[in-house]
Formats: structure tokens, sequence, C-alpha cells
């Protein structure tokens, strides 16, 4: 299971690099629900337009799969940031000091290779549909209105190219905290108690109520 989890900041270099791949991945989240309202959206259209016109959306299943890497991949980069991926905290949790460290270490270097493959696999995958010479840069399309299906297949190795250097930062961190000896290193997603977890919803929820008392 996943668990609630902090990522400490502070002024140095690998912190830094966090913030900014921080954005990247806040932009590629923030497209990521956009892609999720558009889907409403384009439920709202096809089922109104059949039921006011008998005319739903042409290519409505067309238009869903293009928009699904979009909802499915587009993210998974500023998950692993904040650690919200499915992980075994009950062992983790009761890990201490540079044994700690180096579980996720080894861990996360594990998926830093599994991703690397999957790089290679998507973009070969995508090379196999793009086209320069073909109408509209395609040599697939979907199979209703004819979209071509390349830009979605882009999108999966984008995605996880994104997730690659997001555990290459988290490969930094970990190994710096194991050799250092660090309690609470910076850059990598850090397993909230139970109390801290309550207190830190406590003070989202605060925060909240100020802001829409001030507004």
């Amino acid at each position: 299971m996943a668990t609630s989890a902090a990522v400490l900041e502070d002024g140095s270099l690998i912190s830094r690099l966090d913030g900014q791949l921080l954005r990247l991945e806040q932009l590629l989240a923030l497209v990521s629900g956009i892609a999720v309202f558009s889907l409403m959206v384009l439920a709202v259209v096809s089922v109104g337009g059949r039921n006011a016109m008998n005319a739903p959306l042409p290519g409505y299943v067309d238009w869903i799969e293009q928009v699904m890497p979009l909802i499915a991949f587009m993210g998974i980069s500023y998950v692993q940031r904040d650690g919200g991926h499915i992980r075994m905290d009950i062992l983790i949790g009761s890990l201490r000091g540079r044994a700690l460290w180096l579980f996720e270490l080894v861990s996360v270097v594990l998926v830093l290779l599994l991703m690397m493959a999957l790089v290679w696999g998507s973009w070969s995958h995508f090379g196999r549909s793009f086209d320069f010479a073909a109408p509209l840069w395609s040599r697939d399309s979907s199979i209703d209105i004819s979209l071509p299906i390349w830009p979605a297949k882009l999108l999966v190795p984008v995605a996880f190219s994104v997730l690659c250097l997001r555990l290459v930062l988290q490969i930094w961190g970990y190994g710096r905290a194991l050799v250092l000896g660090l309690e609470t290193p910076v850059a990598v997603p850090l397993i909230q108690s139970a109390a801290a977890q309550a207190a830190a919803e406590a003070e989202q929820l605060s925060d909240a109520g100020n802001n829409g008392s001030q507004g």
C-alpha cells in the first residue's frame, strides 16, 4: 500500500533540481487532469447529441483512445515524486537509517532499469507508427474517423522519460543519504507517521478554510 509522504527541500543542488523537475511534473499532471475533464465534455456532447438530435459525436471512441494515454501516463512521475505509487510500506516502515536508504536505493534502481526498457520499447512502437512520408505522418489510424495514432503513442515514451529523470534524482538522493547517514534527506519521499499525516491534513484544511474566509 502507499501512504502519504513528505519531500523535504533545502538550498542544495539536488533540491533545486527537484524543484525544477517538479514544475514539469505538475504541468504534465495538469494536462492529465484537463484530459479527464475533456472526456467528461465529450461524453456530454455525445450523449446529448444522441438524445437531442439522434447524432452522437463522430468518432467518440477514437477520441477516447487518443486521450487515454494523457490520463494514464502524464501524471506518473508526479506521483512517484510524492511516493504515491503502490509500495510495501509495512515492510519499509520497519526499517531505519542506512538499511532503509539501501532498500529504497535498490528498489528505485530496479524500477529505473524497467522504465528504461519501457522507454526503448514504447519509442520503437511509436517509430513503427510515425512516417514523414505518410499522410498526417502516420502509418496507422483509428478505425472510425481515421485519427493518426502516433501522437498518442509518442506520449508514452515522453512520460516514461520524465519518470526516468525523477528516478535518477531519487537514486542520487537515496545514495547521498546512504553514504552520509542522513536522517531526513531532501528530494526523496519520506514516509510520514499517522500522527504526522493527521497534522498535515489538519493544516491543509485550516489553510483552505482561511483562504475561503478571506475570499
